[in-house]
């Protein structure tokens, strides 16, 4: 991929407006191709690392909302995986993953795991007492109370912190180049004077937290109907 971009500061010598490193319509139009890739790439690595973190956080949350002794252990922990600056979680990773998407996805999920862990306890927290009795009224039981009931309820919280941890891990998705995993850091990175290149690049990672953020809150609202306001 840098060769690719080696070549495009190349190709730029023969307008103006890039030589300039100005915002290129013309140039933007033609090289739009190359961003394919990199989008891709970037897509992927934010699919799957908030895919296994939500795996990871949401077990995580159901264990600690029935052994309530584990919520501070759990947290503090995911706390100190979040506060670690990304530059230097990917680093101190190289050595033991080596450079690729395995170091990448290492560091992003434990990004996203205080978000999600925090907002589905919140959410299982936030059941009113009343819709708890009144599952055990109708004889569910614990596990049926849990997915039936407090789970469905929680729904709203749970997707709200999905949605930061999407967003947000796409922005640190820009910064996977440094372990060798691409994405439109990569891209952005190459060339980081270019302005026409900067806009491509910043412009599409902007788009896909935007299309991602879209997508999850319409599955939201799709998925908890009776949160919907009624007509007038």
């Amino acid at each position: 991929m840098t060769a690719v971009f080696a070549q495009l500061r190349i190709e730029r010598h023969a307008d103006s407006c890039v030589t300039d490193n100005g915002i290129c319509p013309k140039w933007i139009a033609h090289h739009f191709d190359r961003y394919v890739d990199p989008l891709l790439k970037h897509l992927y690595l934010t699919v799957v690392s908030v895919t296994i973190g939500f795996a990871i956080a949401f077990t995580l949350a159901l264990l600690a909302h029935r052994r309530r002794v584990l919520v501070a252990p759990i947290t503090q922990v995911t706390g100190i995986l979040y506060t670690i600056p990304s530059v230097a979680a990917f680093f101190l990773l190289l050595p033991i993953t080596g450079r690729g998407d395995t170091t990448a996805i290492v560091a992003l999920v434990s990004y996203t795991l205080l978000i999600i862990f925090r907002n589905v306890i919140d959410g299982l927290d936030g059941v009113p007492p009343e819709a708890r009795d009144a599952g055990r009224g109708m004889g569910l039981t614990e596990r049926q109370l849990l997915w039936r009931v407090e789970l469905p309820l929680a729904l709203p919280e749970i997707i709200a912190g999905l949605r930061v941890a999407t967003t947000t891990t796409v922005g640190l998705v820009a910064l996977a180049f440094l372990a060798g995993a691409g994405g439109l850091g990569d891209a952005l990175f190459d060339d980081i004077n270019f302005r026409s290149n900067v806009l491509v690049a910043g412009g599409l990672a902007v788009l896909l937290a935007g299309a991602l953020d879209v997508l999850l809150l319409g599955f939201q609202r799709l998925a908890t109907p009776w949160t919907q306001r009624a007509p007038a």
